[in-house]
């Protein structure tokens, strides 16, 4: 790709610190912006200062949500080796979505292309602290300024890049997940798969009411029926039940996690049968009742493994296993890391190194 890059001085560059980090707080010097236009495509793609935008009040995104994202990590290795996790999934994941969300696509290579050398320009930046990462943010927006319902001819595609710790800040602590009855998060035919900012918007109320009831998230449940388990909060979900792994089937509700892609390769590795369809919640009840229930856990980019410790599903608590960390949880957890920071051997390639210096 033909990228101009404007870097900021060495030394108004803010020195890196590990401490305190938070989770997507603090923000590297540049990022990357292109603008795709109807008659123009993809241009002006550019590395630049981390900087506001400047948009109309009419933009399109601002009043029609046409938006997309991805969310990502970059490790430091050992002898500073700087590496992805499976971004090419990612890349393609993008591009569904903006399929469904009558956006241009942008070629993975080029996608690529752009993040590896982003994070080469800021590699002071991806953390030294095993657990600590550099998340990675590409989004994309509409920007017509325009107020017809329609999509958008004009559209910004952005990366920017932060320094962050623990999503979770118990680490691997049992969680504690509401069973949402009331509120859904998608539908058959809607964008539930999508990676697009209105899921997470219509999922804020739930989740505020659960914390304020005690509970650390919450598990959607599919929208027609009510019954069948979706995601647990930013996460997929999976169950332990007769010593077989069981996950929701893909399909319009539920997002394709790269995670989540990587804990069934691995369980098939470890020998366990992984089962992937519709799992009822009374279902879940049923295994728990009768002690059949081993684990329960999430699976994602942010907080790669988080155990379940309860799911409250009309106040009664179901208990997978003895309400702590399994050992297939921890198993998953303890691998994926090892990894991601070169400390277990890659043997199914998913590991994406960032060349040093590629401007």
């Amino acid at each position: 790709m033909n990228i101009t890059i404007n870097l900021v001085d060495k030394e108004k560059r803010p020195a890196p610190t590990e401490e305190n980090l938070g989770f997507g707080r603090i923000f590297t010097p540049h990022m990357f912006v292109m603008t795709w236009e109807t008659e123009k495509g993809w241009h002006d793609a550019r590395i630049q200062p981390f900087a506001p935008f400047e948009i109309s009040p009419a933009s399109s995104v601002l009043h029609y949500a046409q938006e997309i994202f991805e969310g990502m990590k970059a490790y430091r290795q050992a002898k500073d080796r700087i590496v992805m996790f499976r971004p090419e999934m990612n890349a393609a994941r993008m591009n569904r979505s903006a399929a469904r969300m009558d956006m241009p696509e942008i070629p993975v290579d080029d996608q690529l292309e752009i993040l590896t050398r982003l994070i080469d320009i800021d590699r002071d930046y991806v953390p030294r602290t095993r657990g600590n990462t550099l998340y990675i943010r590409p989004a994309m927006m509409g920007d017509s300024h325009s107020l017809g319902a329609h999509s958008a001819s004009r559209f910004i595609y952005f990366v920017i890049l932060s320094p962050s710790g623990s999503y979770y800040p118990r680490g691997l602590a049992p969680t504690r997940l509401k069973v949402e009855r009331r509120y859904v998060r998608a539908v058959k035919g809607g964008v539930g798969f999508a990676k697009t900012g209105g899921n997470y918007a219509a999922s804020f109320k739930g989740t505020t009411e659960a914390i304020a009831e005690g509970f650390d998230q919450v598990v959607w449940l599919d929208g027609k029926e009510n019954r069948y388990v979706q995601e647990a909060g930013a996460m997929n979900i999976m169950f332990v039940a007769d010593g077989k792994l069981y996950t929701g089937a893909l399909g319009d509700g539920i997002l394709p996690g790269i995670t989540r892609d990587s804990v069934l390769m691995l369980a098939k590795e470890m020998g366990l049968e992984t089962i992937e369809r519709p799992i009822d919640i009374q279902e879940v009840k049923r295994w728990a009742d009768e002690g059949r229930l081993t684990e329960a856990f999430g699976t994602g980019t942010a907080a790669a493994i988080s155990p379940i410790g309860e799911l409250n599903f009309a106040g009664e608590p179901i208990i997978p296993g003895d309400g702590e960390i399994g050992p297939i949880a921890r198993h998953m957890y303890e691998t994926l890391l090892g990894i991601q920071y070169g400390e277990l051997e890659d043997r199914y390639g998913w590991i994406y190194p960032v060349p040093d210096k590629t401007i």
